[in-house]
C-alpha cells in the first residue's frame, strides 16, 4: 500500500514540475502583436453637435375673462379646434349688493321721470294741435320725453349688466361669454363648472380659461453649450428627431440664438429656437422632447482614415505606414501627416499619405 502511495506522489510531483516548466517557457517567449491593416478612403466628414429641448407651438394664447364670476358652462375641451370668436365658456356674474341696489334705484327714478315727461308731452301735443302753444315749446317737451326714454333704457341696461353681466342690447359683446381670440387647437382648459374666476385687469393677470395655439406653426426650443454656440448662425439647417416619433425626422431652420446665457448645474448654456417643418400626415403634440442635430462643419470627397489610427504627439500627428504586413512581427514606418476636420470617428487627411497606401490600425491579436 505504501509503495502505491509513493508512486502516486512521485507522479504528481513530476506533473507539477513539467507544468511549471511549460508555463515559464511560454511566459519567456516574446509577444507578437498583430494589427489591422487600413486603407485610406474618400468620404465625407461632418462635425455635428446635438441640442436637447422640446417642440412647442410658436404662439400659445391664454384666454382670460374680462369679468369676475363663476363658470356656469364649459363648451369646449382640450384637443378641439376653434375659430376666432367661438364661445369656450360662460361666466355667471355674482353682483355686489350695494351696486345692485344702486342700479335698481336708478331704474325706479328713471321710470318716474319717464312717466312724468310722457304726461307733459301728451299735454303739450294736445295744446300744440289747438294752437295754444308754439312749436318751439312743443319740440322742447318732445326732447325732454326722448331724453327720459333714453335715460330709462340706460338704467335698465346698467341693471342687467350689474345683475347678469350682459344687457339685451349688447348681447353680442357680452363679457360673460368667453371667446377664442385666434384660430387653433385648445391645449388645455384648466377650469371646471363652478370654479370662481377673476377678470384680467391692471393689477391681476386673471384666471386662465383656456390655452390655444396654432399647431401648424411649431418651433424647437432647446439649449446649447457655450463652447459650440460660437459656431452657430441663423439660417443653419437642423435635423430634428422626436423621441415619441421614433421613425420620424423633421427638417428645421435655426432662427434665434439667445444673446444672454443661463447657468444650469454649473454649465453655461444658450437658448436656441428653430422653425420646424412638419408634414400634414404627422401630428406632433406640444411639449414633445426632441434632439436637434446641427452640422457645424462639413467636408465632401476628402481622404479620411479612422482617428484611432492617428498618433498625436504635441502639435504633431503621425501614422504607421505598412512596410511588410505578412512578416511576424509586422513592419511599419512612422510618417508625419497633416490632418483637418474630425467627427470623432474619422479624420480628414490633408497631406502625408496617399489613397493607395496602407496604415496600421487597431491591435487584433496577441501571441
Amino acid at each position: 500500500m505504501r509503495k502505491y502511495v509513493k508512486i502516486f506522489l512521485l507522479l504528481l510531483f513530476a506533473v507539477m514540475f513539467i507544468g511549471t516548466f511549460v508555463f515559464l517557457w511560454r511566459k519567456s517567449r516574446p509577444e507578437i502583436t498583430m494589427y489591422e491593416i487600413i486603407a485610406p478612403r474618400i468620404g465625407t466628414i461632418e462635425k455635428k453637435t446635438v441640442a436637447t429641448g422640446k417642440v412647442e407651438p410658436r404662439d400659445e394664447v391664454l384666454i382670460k375673462p374680462q369679468i369676475s364670476g363663476i363658470v356656469s358652462d364649459v363648451y369646449k375641451e382640450a384637443g378641439q379646434m376653434v375659430k376666432a370668436g367661438d364661445v369656450i365658456a360662460l361666466v355667471k356674474v355674482i353682483p355686489e349688493m350695494g351696486t345692485l341696489n344702486a342700479a335698481e334705484s336708478r331704474v325706479n327714478v328713471a321710470r318716474i321721470n319717464l312717466d312724468q315727461t310722457e304726461r307733459d308731452f301728451e299735454r303739450a301735443q294736445s295744446l300744440f294741435r289747438s294752437g295754444v302753444i308754439s312749436k318751439e315749446e312743443f319740440e322742447k317737451s318732445q326732447l325732454e320725453n326722448n331724453q327720459a326714454k333714453e335715460e330709462f333704457q340706460n338704467a335698465q341696461d346698467n341693471l342687467e349688466i350689474v345683475r347678469d353681466g350682459i344687457s339685451r342690447r349688447s348681447a353680442q359683446y357680452s363679457n360673460t361669454q368667453i371667446r377664442s381670440t385666434i384660430d387653433g387647437m385648445i391645449l388645455d382648459v384648466p377650469v371646471k363648472v363652478g370654479n370662481s374666476v377673476i377678470q384680467s385687469n391692471n393689477f391681476n393677470d386673471g384666471t386662465t380659461i383656456a390655452s390655444i395655439a396654432n399647431m401648424n406653426d411649431m418651433i424647437f426650443k432647446g439649449k446649447i453649450d457655450e463652447t459650440e454656440v460660437g459656431l452657430l448662425h441663423e439660417g443653419m439647417p437642423i435635423k430634428l428627431t422626436v423621441g415619441a416619433l421614433r421613425n420620424s425626422c423633421f427638417d428645421a431652420v435655426l432662427e434665434y440664438i439667445s444673446p444672454k446665457s443661463t447657468e444650469e448645474n454649473g454649465t453655461v448654456l444658450f437658448e436656441i429656437r428653430a422653425a420646424v417643418t412638419i408634414p400634414d400626415t404627422v401630428f406632433v403634440r406640444a411639449g414633445y422632447s426632441a434632439n436637434a442635430e446641427i452640422i457645424l462643419d462639413r467636408r465632401d470627397s476628402v481622404l479620411t482614415i479612422p482617428e484611432s489610427a492617428v498618433e498625436f504627439v504635441g502639435d504633431s500627428t503621425f501614422v504607421q505606414c505598412v512596410q511588410d504586413s505578412l512578416s511576424k512581427p509586422q513592419v511599419f514606418l512612422r510618417k508625419p501627416i497633416k490632418t483637418g476636420l474630425s467627427d470623432g470617428i474619422s479624420i480628414e487627411v490633408l497631406s502625408g499619405i496617399k489613397g493607395g497606401e496602407s496604415i496600421r490600425g487597431n491591435k487584433i491579436l496577441n501571441k
